[in-house]
């Protein structure tokens, strides 16, 4: 998003309801996708909540799923719709993420991202965080080796 645009979207609370639109959305952007039952089961966990940017007319176009519990937050799963990406969504969903998981209370998020997921990396560290970890070999991929995770944390508190 360039400066001084503004995303046409709403970003809301995606529930219970929504578990088949994540499950679907999920498809388009990992290898290994969770299953409706996977959002389902997540949704109904403790301090598990979900964001979903909806254009005006209402058609996904990206989500982030969020763990807070006491001090701490994880973005368990983001992603933005292919066709989407670069216009800002993303950005505009952590950014929604962490006020939300402030308003629980957390003071630090955390996430893990593949290493080479260079516009993820990007973004992240243009948000402030910073790495603070790896594991190895931490991601599967169907037509390759396996690929580390880059740990990331950001402090919320200010």
């Amino acid at each position: 998003m360039r400066a001084g645009q503004e995303l046409d979207m709403n970003i809301v609370e995606a529930g219970l309801s929504y578990a088949n639109v994540l499950a679907e959305l999920h498809k388009e952007g990992f290898d290994t996708p969770w299953s409706a039952a996977a959002f389902e089961s997540s949704l109904a966990s403790p301090g598990i909540f979900a964001l979903i940017a909806q254009d005006k007319k209402d058609q996904p176009s990206g989500f982030v799923l969020i763990r807070a519990v006491g001090d701490e937050a994880e973005i368990l799963t983001i992603l933005t719709r292919p066709a989407a990406r670069r216009s800002g969504i993303a950005r505009a969903l952590m950014s929604k993420a962490c006020a939300e998981a402030i308003e629980r209370h957390a003071q630090k998020m955390f996430l893990e991202v593949a290493i080479d997921n260079p516009n993820a990396c990007g973004l992240y560290l243009s948000l402030g965080f910073k790495e603070v970890g790896h594991r190895k070999g931490y991601y599967e991929r169907p037509q390759g080796p396996r690929v580390d995770a880059v740990i990331m944390a950001l402090d919320l508190a200010p």
